[in-house]
């Protein structure tokens, strides 16, 4: 049986459904006990649906943008039970053998790395429509599903090229400058691709989004877990804007938006059963620190958390009065889109423990804590109900944090919450990749770009009202698109914190907002130092493992 390998970095991989590839041809030949081949796996449509949801569904993962994001910019500083992780990368040191690139440990946990994960992805995908032409559906309803699957897996392939354009390619603007890789199916052993143009990557993705959006229907009953309509013009949203086709982002943004069925999820109530009204502190603040049982507002607390009163054993386990607060305890589905699903014993990392090594206290031993300037903002908006759904309540902020010695910024708790776990599983939360947020986002960009400031004024200010547990909120009337520019970006970087956006966000707006990286001059146990607009670094290196196993492909400038 003639074999078809990959043996730079776009590895033959299946997880359930593996193949076993040795580098021994005699290996190769012989069949071992219990091993899937090829010919055993892609056999019908219900098989073809395993394989969907076993291996790409299951590969499928933008942790490691998500935790890159974060250190390399200005959401994190180091945390009280940091052991010194990627204090390198916190401090803007990146070449192609950094691991949240290529592979290897990364924080505490093996990774695959950004280039490497997505291209398992793409490997699989192509594996499974090559699979597909040996299956013949028996029936109409076979026929449909048989479709649907071939559309998921396109779909998911064009969100991992854009998620590659976006990090390494220099300008996704410029149609002729170098892209990534592009496998259209799955390679020989012997391929040596070069990088391709990114019109020719751009072309490649639109016709995967096209293909699923025939086949795809939307669904205006949640289902978060499950590629479809909604999911692909999302895609179609994000990369449109990127490449800086602003007509199309905005096109597709509103089709999610009255597709979906979706609303902003709301900040209120704020008060539920047998909860306490809250406390304002005497400089106004309503914001809450300490302990549950030590704070004035403890049971107020225990209900919005969802936590268990250590004295009494009551409490709402895993669950919470606020809306907003339910989503990213994996309650409620709220406003996302499109959601891995990560069960408590089940596929994909724990997005909390990149934060927090055990639970999302100031006990849990976290790695790292809020960015002070990123908590700034949530503290100080008047009725921003982000301070409480992202900062755990144990926090135990430094009032003199601005005075403090050299090293001693760790002990300013900003306890990052916005990744709270499930019961039973303290740092596993659902990995949200589309929100309805973002599609607002999207489109006031977009009027940003074509001159219609009062629109995207109104954008924000929608975001804003539906975060605003006071019912009211402020969004400055923008009298220039600098500025215009500049609240999209501020409010991206609230709204969107720890989800992946803020890097990719800094490498298109900064220089057009006139703002840059914002770490505050506490952000680290030595001098901090923010990443110049323009810097190299905002474009990721190609890994080393690929530029030394394929002499075809070019580096990125100056690594």
């Amino acid at each position: 049986m003639k074999r078809i390998i990959n043996t730079i970095l776009v590895i033959a991989t299946l997880s359930s459904a593996a193949f076993t590839l040795n580098s021994c041809q005699d290996a190769l030949d012989i069949k071992q006990a219990g091993e899937l081949q090829e010919q055993d796996l892609y056999t019908s449509v219900a098989n073809l649906n395993e394989v969907l949801n076993g291996s790409v569904y299951a590969q499928l993962d933008p942790i490691d943008e998500i935790y890159f994001t974060a250190v390399f910019t200005d959401e994190v500083k180091p945390g009280s039970g940091s052991g010194g992780q990627e204090y390198s990368l916190h401090r803007h040191f990146l070449d192609p053998s950094s691991a949240v690139i290529t592979g290897g440990t990364v924080g505490t946990v093996a990774s695959d790395g950004i280039w490497m994960n997505n291209y398992k992805v793409i490997n699989r995908v192509n594996r499974l429509l090559e699979g597909a032409k040996k299956i013949t559906p028996v029936s109409i309803e076979e026929k449909n599903t048989y479709n649907a699957i071939l559309a998921q897996a396109r779909a998911i392939r064009a969100y991992c090229y854009v998620q590659l354009e976006a990090y390494f390619s220099s300008d996704m603007k410029n149609p002729n400058a170098l892209g990534v890789i592009l496998l259209k199916d799955v390679p020989s052993t012997e391929a040596q691709l070069p990088r391709a143009k990114n019109q020719d990557v751009y072309d490649f993705i639109n016709a995967d989004l096209d293909y699923a959006r025939d086949i795809l229907g939307s669904s205006t009953n949640p289902r978060r877990y499950q590629v479809d309509k909604n999911f692909v013009n999302a895609v179609a949203a994000r990369f449109n804007l990127y490449r800086g086709e602003f007509a199309l982002a905005k096109k597709n943004a509103e089709l999610v938006i009255s597709g979906s069925g979706l609303s902003l999820t709301n900040a209120t109530p704020m008060t539920g059963t047998n909860t306490q009204v809250l406390v304002t502190e005497p400089d106004g603040s309503v914001f809450q620190s300490g302990p549950f049982n030590e704070s004035p507002a403890d049971k107020w607390n225990i209900a919005f958390y969802g936590g268990i009163d250590e004295k009494t054993g009551n409490g709402i386990v895993g669950g919470s009065f606020n809306p907003y607060r339910r989503m990213w305890a994996d309650t409620d589905n709220g406003e996302a889109i499109f959601t891995l699903n990560r069960l408590p014993l089940g596929a994909g990392a724990a997005i909390g423990g990149k934060w927090n090594t055990n639970q999302s206290n100031l006990g849990g031993s976290p790695m790292w804590f809020w960015g002070r300037n990123l908590y700034n903002i949530f503290k100080n908006t008047p009725g921003d109900i982000r301070k409480y759904a992202y900062v755990d309540p144990s926090s135990k902020p430094n009032a003199n944090y601005a005075s403090a010695s050299a090293g001693t910024t760790r002990n300013d708790g900003l306890v990052i919450d916005k990744y709270p776990g499930k019961l039973s599983a303290s740092t596993r939360n659902d990995v949200k990749v589309f929100r309805l947020s973002e599609m607002y986002f999207i489109i006031a960009e977009a009027e940003v770009a074509a001159g219609n400031l009062t629109a995207a004024h109104d954008k924000i200010q929608k975001v804003r009202e539906a975060r605003n547990y006071l019912g009211t909120a402020t969004t400055p009337t923008y009298s220039s698109t600098q500025e215009a520019y500049a609240d999209v970006l501020k409010e991206r970087r609230v709204e969107l914190a720890l989800e992946g956006h803020r890097f990719i966000d800094l490498k298109r707006l900064a220089v057009l907002a006139n703002v840059s990286m914002d770490r505050n001059p506490t952000d680290d146990i030595i001098p901090v130092k923010n990443l110049p607009n323009g810097d190299y670094r905002y474009t990721l290196p190609i890994p080393i493992k690929e530029t030394s196993a394929n002499p075809n492909v070019l580096q990125n400038d100056k690594y």
